[in-house]
């Protein structure tokens, strides 16, 4: 608390109404909207972040160390952390993609990409609402936002040409599926063919129970914010090795490239269903583990999102158990580690303890959550 407070402007009683405020999320927050920028070095438009980390390293083995220097930048929002910082800016510079043409069910776009459309299936309207990082009412939207990343986990034959005709009839029987449960906004299939099944500006059943947050917004319930791209493919415990095709990574990129470039969605959007999966019931993250620690990020043109502190525990106040980090791998387990030194840091700005703090974020997500279902726009898991 002493070294926050060295980078508070002094105001009259700014100290004595901190001590006042008995809720430590509500009063790290007062602090922090009283903070004094401190280093001249950080852009303006960084200055949201409350102190700056170096790279982030990943290897194998290696257990991410996040070096907390407060004294570093503005302090003012609970949820603004240097991992946001991290990456160069140029992946959310992404070029403009455009239709080039749409006939028989089938679109082609400016950069090559194909999408299918024989399998569209209409569902409920986008509608949603958001949480300022600083804290305040939701805020309502209806443009996707972010992408999840899903595996179909169905029946899979060897990726061979002697199985050619077992392949497609697993892929349409899986595409008929995906319709019945408007479960997924795209399929890509085992050949890299792009299915749109949900339109962009309707709902897919893909996400659950889920939560992610930037550094502007928290996200509750991402079936109603972020799309969802569903590749056919399956995911073991602790799988960190990527198995989809050639086909379907050259594919999801341009699918990507073009969503973004539509809907301008941010690469920190742009996230795996094991790391935003989460349970209400007994709080704990990683209900599903769908690309928990295997997913490609770069092969799609974006920042390892992996080396980020997961927003679940740091954001929400969510814990973890010994199946979330079987089943999660090495790279979710990392970012689970660097989220949990978040929470501590927080709480010693805010003057108690981190089980105390937990609870604190416990107990505001559960009225953000409360929020969203009085909105109407609920999601069943």
């Amino acid at each position: 608390m002493d070294r926050l407070r060295r980078h508070i402007k002094r105001r009259p009683n700014v100290d004595w109404h901190a001590g006042q405020i008995a809720d430590p999320v509500s009063r790290l927050r007062f602090l922090r909207e009283r903070a004094t920028v401190t280093d001249t070095s950080i852009p303006r438009q960084r200055s949201l972040a409350r102190y700056l980390v170096p790279p982030v390293l990943l290897a194998v083995g290696l257990v991410f160390l996040l070096l907390h220097s407060p004294s570093r930048a503005t302090v003012n929002a609970i949820v603004v952390h240097p991992a946001w910082h991290a990456f160069p800016e140029h992946h959310d510079r992404v070029p403009e993609v455009w239709l080039v043409e749409s006939s028989g069910g089938l679109e082609t776009y400016s950069n090559g990409l194909r999408i299918d459309d024989r399998f569209q299936v209409s569902n409920r309207p986008r509608s949603y609402l958001v949480f300022p990082a600083g804290g305040g009412a939701g805020v309502a939207g209806r443009e996707p936002v972010g992408i999840v990343f899903h595996t179909t986990e169905s029946p899979s034959a060897p990726f061979e040409a002697e199985q050619n005709r077992t392949l497609r009839r697993i892929g349409e029987s899986l595409l008929e599926y995906v319709k019945r449960q408007r479960a997924y906004n795209f399929v890509i299939d085992r050949f890299g063919r792009v299915y749109r099944v949900v339109p962009e500006g309707d709902v897919a059943n893909h996400a659950g129970y889920s939560v992610w947050a930037d550094d502007q917004w928290l996200y509750i319930n991402l079936n109603q914010s972020f799309l969802g791209i569903s590749f056919e493919a399956d995911t073991e415990p602790g799988q960190e090795q990527s198995r989809i095709s050639e086909g379907q990574a050259r594919s999801a990129a341009m699918l990507t490239e073009m969503l973004r470039s539509r809907y301008k969605i941010r690469a920190v959007n742009c996230v795996t269903h094991g790391q935003v999966s989460v349970n209400p019931s007994n709080m704990q993250a990683g209900y599903h583990t769908d690309w928990a620690s295997g997913f490609p990020f770069h092969s799609l043109g974006l920042a390892d999102n992996y080396a980020r502190p997961l927003p679940a525990l740091w954001a929400f106040g969510f814990e973890t158990d010994a199946a979330f980090y079987r089943n999660g791998g090495i790279r979710l387990a990392a970012s689970a580690k660097m989220a949990e030194d978040l929470l501590a840091h927080d709480a010693r700005l805010a003057g108690v303890s981190p089980q105390a703090y937990r609870k604190a974020l416990q107990k505001q997500y559960r009225e953000h959550l409360s929020e969203v279902r009085h909105a109407g726009s609920e999601d069943a898991e």
